[in-house]
């Protein structure tokens, strides 16, 4: 440690990069800073609450450092040295070689074709393209309205010139012009080769504006197959323009970025605007390393996003504020209009990416959606252990009549239906919702414990402060306190209570703690309130039995059985129901039912 010391003693407070070694002298960790030993220092005297932190700073045996000129400068070696020696604690960045690109080759009569692999040979590239089917549109465009090669000859003056090649059956089949043998002259086909460069860079306007020019010309010197031959060429690209999304004409070279996160991933989802249109979309994962803010994250994917599309825009749209680290460029937040759309949509994106992913995961291993969902509760809970089994209690009341309450449970964060209970309320005089709970939860709990059946890890209570105090009075005359983690919520779901604190805890309403609390409680009010149906409707079909002089609860039960309600009990004729309940009994029935057609 005093060594480390000594080597921290004597970093400048100038911006660079560091490097921690271990005792194999290994890179496992490489850091930027605007301020080396302010930044290094940090390391060695916090108290690091994240796992993965604390061990790094255990394995740090030794310490390099680089100064550069600037915080741009350190991104951009940090970015590049993360990627060739991929140290243990850092993030990492997803190869992203499926993606295809189309290049313009860099030779005479220049092939354009699609590629994986970027050769620094002077070509253009163009991507990366995450639509294989993007790409294979684009390539028959331009195969079949510039009619380009797809030899490899050296197509040199010289090899032209002395007959070395001869046309292929593409040029006869006509989707080749000749070059080979001289048929078409350089700056007839470089012209092409211009027009698919612009159109790559989003620059299609140009392209169509030169087109409607050239129809004009031949048109008027009466040259009208070849004006037929650039209108097919025309509407080819007016279709492909169409299905850009075209924003607005006035943002143009503008790039837009936006994060979306899980517990071990990052996704950097960009958006290239030129003109107008949406021209380019990539999505980069990147798998955390230590305890990265979103900010750091998202300034991580930004310089390797545009290092590997070569992208020079001035301005980038963000969702929230960036220093301006990269030199010539500005980060703006949009709060409204079109930029805001933007950025909305590239949001948009990332979340799909990421529930994509989550779907992916999920079909491969199904253990893994569950698992996410009972760690997100625990975590967003507080709780001391994963919630596989929770239970929910309703009230119904309506009316004060007929008190009844429903226990749901679900496992893994699942209805487990087979052991929902109902509760009639036994010992409560009236409408007493807190007094009904108290009951509902200490004989459910009581019982369990009678039994030796697992408990639940979380109670639910449908209910705010009132709820919860009256469920608590039952959990303490079992002595359960504290052993079982209850919680309220009130009629705003995002609201929880727990025991002995007045101040709700807001959860997000995007999270899935709360979608699996809402499930909860709809399926404890639906199970409830069913029950509570059913309940009524025996009360006021036995009453109205009841009704009858010389007919008891037996006799009432008997006959509902046989025949499953009051309307088909008055339909019968006497003789069936002597066969139900015998003959004195039918007919002081039967003559009532009589009485009331009267």
């Amino acid at each position: 440690m005093d060594h480390l010391k000594t080597l921290i003693s004597v970093l400048p407070n100038k911006p660079g990069i560091y490097q921690y070694l271990d005792q194999t002298n290994t890179i496992i960790y490489i850091g930027k800073a605007k301020n080396l030993r302010k930044r290094v220092s940090s390391y060695f005297t916090k108290n690091h609450d994240h796992r993965k932190t604390a061990l790094l700073v255990r394995n740090i045996a030794d310490i390099k450092h680089m100064v550069v000129e600037s915080e741009q400068d350190a991104l951009l070696l940090e970015n590049n040295l993360i990627k060739k020696y991929q140290p243990r604690y850092n993030i990492r960045l997803k190869d992203d070689k499926s993606y295809p690109w189309i290049c313009i080759k860099n030779e005479a009569f220049p092939r354009v074709f699609k590629t994986r692999n970027l050769v620094r040979d002077g070509s253009k590239y163009f991507g990366p393209y995450t639509s294989i089917y993007t790409v294979r549109t684009l390539l028959e465009l331009f195969k079949s309205e510039y009619k380009l090669r797809t030899c490899n000859y050296n197509l040199s003056p010289e090899n032209i010139a002395s007959g070395k090649y001869k046309v292929c059956l593409e040029y006869h089949i006509g989707n080749c012009k000749g070059p080979c043998e001289g048929y078409v002259s350089v700056d007839e086909y470089d012209q092409g080769i211009a027009d698919i460069a612009d159109i790559l860079k989003g620059n299609i306007s140009g392209v169509i504006k030169h087109l409607e020019g050239m129809m004009a010309d031949m048109a008027e010197n009466l040259n009208f197959e070849e004006a037929a031959a650039i209108k097919e060429k025309y509407d080819s690209l007016k279709r492909y323009q169409s299905r850009s999304t075209v924003v607005s004409p006035v943002i143009t070279d503008v790039d837009v970025y936006s994060i979306e996160e899980d517990e071990n991933f990052a996704f950097i989802n960009y958006l290239k605007i030129i003109k107008g249109a949406i021209i380019q979309t990539f999505t980069l994962e990147i798998k955390k390393g230590l305890d990265e803010n979103t900010e750091e994250l998202l300034l991580a994917g930004i310089i390797e996003i545009r290092q590997k599309i070569f992208s020079n825009a001035r301005e980038i749209l963000v969702p929230f504020k960036l220093e301006n680290v990269i030199e010539n460029v500005t980060f703006r937040v949009p709060q409204r209009g079109e930029k805001k759309q933007l950025l909305d949509l590239s949001k948009r994106n990332a979340k799909y990416f990421r529930l994509e992913k989550d779907k992916q995961a999920v079909l491969k291993n199904p253990q893994v959606r569950t698992d996410r969902i009972l760690n997100t509760i625990k975590k967003d809970l507080q709780l001391k252990e994963l919630p596989e089994r929770i239970e929910c209690f309703d009230n119904s009341n309506l009316q004060g009549t007929n008190p009844v309450a429903a226990c749901v449970v679900f496992k893994n964060a699942k209805p487990a239906k087979k052991e929902y209970r109902h509760f009639n309320i036994k010992t409560v005089e009236g409408p007493n919702d807190f007094a009904s709970m108290e009951e509902v939860v200490y004989r459910r709990y009581r019982r369990l414990k009678e039994e030796n059946k697992p408990l639940p890890n979380l109670i639910v209570v449908d209910g705010g402060k009132g709820q919860l105090s009256a469920t608590m009075k039952a959990m303490d005359k079992l002595e359960l306190r504290g052993k079982i983690t209850v919680i309220g919520i009130a009629k705003r779901l995002e609201e929880i209570y727990f025991p002995g604190d007045s101040v709700p805890l807001y959860i997000n309403k995007n999270s899935e703690t709360l979608k699996v609390i809402q499930h909860l409680r709809d399926e404890a009010h639906r199970f409830g309130i069913t029950f509570h149906r059913d309940k009524r409707s025996k009360s006021f079909i036995k009453s109205e039995l009841g009704n009858i002089n010389g007919i008891g609860e037996k006799t009432t039960e008997k006959l509902l059985k046989d025949f499953k309600s009051v309307k088909q009990i008055k339909l019968q004729k006497l003789d069936a129901l002597e066969a139900s309940i015998g003959k004195a009994k039918a007919r002081v029935v039967y003559d009532y039912f009589q009485k009331e057609k009267e």
